[in-house]
């Protein structure tokens, strides 16, 4: 195509684009009927419209022209540039941990997957959970540990994100900020590049809060953005960004439609596990154009690093004849990490507790040395907010079914068997567990989302699971951690896809 051509291509694919609606099409489902709605950001704001049966076709359709279109017009502009720190053009990379390299590998560059994989310099330093094979790392375990990096597909708002920011999936988002992390040391230092740990980390350097902007729904920016942010390798599906707040690394996270409620769950959990004695992560709860979030300092240093659960439970492999919790703390022992049952035993009461549906491997895990790999133990309890009925009306919050449970057992009762140990619970610290929770869920704030109702109905189920819970320790039932009956068979977040954000 000449110039003419592609310039006069370009000029009629930005007019059409123009006039053709963002955003997406979801779907609620509302006593047992399924609504759909036309979503989409403008001014930073996101809005909703509810979509008639005859509209919906003819939105899809002009919806999915626009993405085609913005995809001809991307390939349509592109033109080699010179490399800079947040460009992407060779795809050769080193895999690093903090400054030692690890592994040569190969990205490809339209999809971000590790095409290949070179010379091994410290395999050792190779991410627990990925598979050697005769000496060599197998590529396919090594891409899933590096798509576990970037941002699921699932995540609040990712889609809108991705279309502002004129990027074709969240890998190349990873690419684009090196794979760097505030949770671990890892990063990919591109071939021939002067670039060094101690200049880029972000537990040392400031980062930018472009994309964190964009991924809270704002217009992106008419200067080139900064894609050097931790926000490009945050896990889960809930709308989340980093901020510097103070100095300190700060996790900020929203909750879900209809009732934007695990902010205050976080806060409720954090005092739980005070009362109890239970190492934890605070939480707090900040407001933001009229919506809660949590707020949670970052745990991990530029010394330190965070292994997921996953990631230790894939170190070894699974034979069928061994539960799902006995697997997972084989692989803890074999690997050395010290204090595994005890620190369950915890994990597993308070979710009872709080009824936790969305405790996944991902979403607990170890601490260990990032240079010696030594490993410090069991990381402090953090995520709990899919909790007390979330997503749920007051009668079904009452009526206790339908709660998920994870990560060892579908059903909170089985899994409150493999507790081995209850002698550690003072429940007299528990008594006031009813005024801790209808004095989080009552702020002024939060009567919008939450009402009295229903927080009686959080409170009086609290307070049942409780009792229950000390009747099992005063009983001391017999241990099953070698059951595979009720095992978890799958290590799913919560999909919140259905009840999104609006802020």
């Amino acid at each position: 195509m000449q110039n003419e051509e592609l310039l006069n291509r370009i000029t009629e694919i930005t007019a059409e684009i123009a006039n053709l609606p963002k955003g997406y099409i979801s779907q609620k489902s509302i006593g047992g009927k399924v609504y759909y709605y036309h979503q989409w950001s403008e001014n930073a704001q996101k809005k909703s419209r509810y979509l008639h049966d005859d509209e919906l076709k003819p939105l899809a359709l002009q919806i999915e022209r626009r993405k085609a279109l913005q995809e001809e017009l991307k390939n349509l502009r592109a033109r080699p540039k010179k490399q800079n720190r947040n460009e992407v053009s060779q795809m050769k990379r080193t895999l690093m941990h903090k400054r030692l390299a690890v592994a040569d590998i190969e990205l490809d560059d339209i999809s971000g997957f590790i095409q290949r994989i070179d010379a091994v310099h410290a395999p050792e330093h190779l991410p627990i959970g990925v598979t050697v094979r005769k000496g060599a790392p197998d590529r396919a375990s090594l891409n899933e540990w590096w798509t576990d990096r970037s941002i699921p597909a699932s995540r609040s708002g990712i889609r809108e994100a991705l279309e502002t920011l004129e990027i074709s999936n969240t890998k190349m988002l990873l690419v684009r900020c090196f794979g760097l992390s505030l949770s671990d040391q890892y990063w990919i230092c591109p071939e021939g590049s002067d670039l060094t740990w101690d200049g880029i980390n972000f537990f040392d350097s400031v980062f930018s809060d472009d994309i964190g902007d964009v991924l809270f729904g704002a217009d992106k920016k008419a200067n080139a953005l900064d894609f050097s942010s931790p926000d490009n390798t945050s896990d889960g599906n809930l709308k989340k960004r980093w901020k510097i707040i103070d100095g300190k690394r700060c996790l900020i996270k929203g909750g879900s439609n209809p009732f934007r409620q695990q902010p205050f769950n976080e806060v409720i959990a954090t005092g739980t596990m005070e009362r109890l004695g239970i190492p934890h992560i605070p939480y707090t709860v900040t407001w933001n154009n009229g919506a809660p979030y949590s707020v949670c300092e970052d745990f991990v240093t530029s010394d330190t690093e965070l292994v997921p659960a996953w990631r230790i439970y894939n170190s070894q492999k699974k034979k069928n004849n061994v539960s799902t919790y006995q697997h997972f703390v084989n692989c803890a022992q074999v690997l050395g990490i010290p204090d595994v049952v005890p620190f369950l035993n915890k994990m597993l009461t308070l979710d009872y507790i709080i009824a936790n549906e969305d405790r996944h491997l991902n979403n607990f895990g170890a601490l260990r040395n990032a240079e010696t790999l030594e490993w410090i133990g069991m990381a402090p309890i953090y995520d709990s907010g899919s909790s007390l009925g979330y997503d749920k009306v007051a009668p079904e919050i009452r009526a206790g079914r339908d709660v998920t449970c994870k990560p060892f057992k579908k059903h909170h009762e089985e899994q409150l068997k493999l507790v081995t140990d209850f002698s550690w619970i003072n429940f007299d610290l528990l008594s006031d567990v009813r005024e801790l929770i209808t004095e989080t869920l009552s702020a002024d704030n939060a009567k919008e989302y939450i009402d009295e109702n229903r927080i009686n109905a959080i409170a009086d189920t609290a307070e049942q699971r409780i009792q229950y819970l000390q009747g099992i320790a005063q009983a001391q039932t017999s241990v099953r951690t070698e059951s595979t009956e009720d095992d978890v068979e799958e290590n799913i977040a919560e999909d919140y896809s259905s009840k999104r954000s609006l802020q």
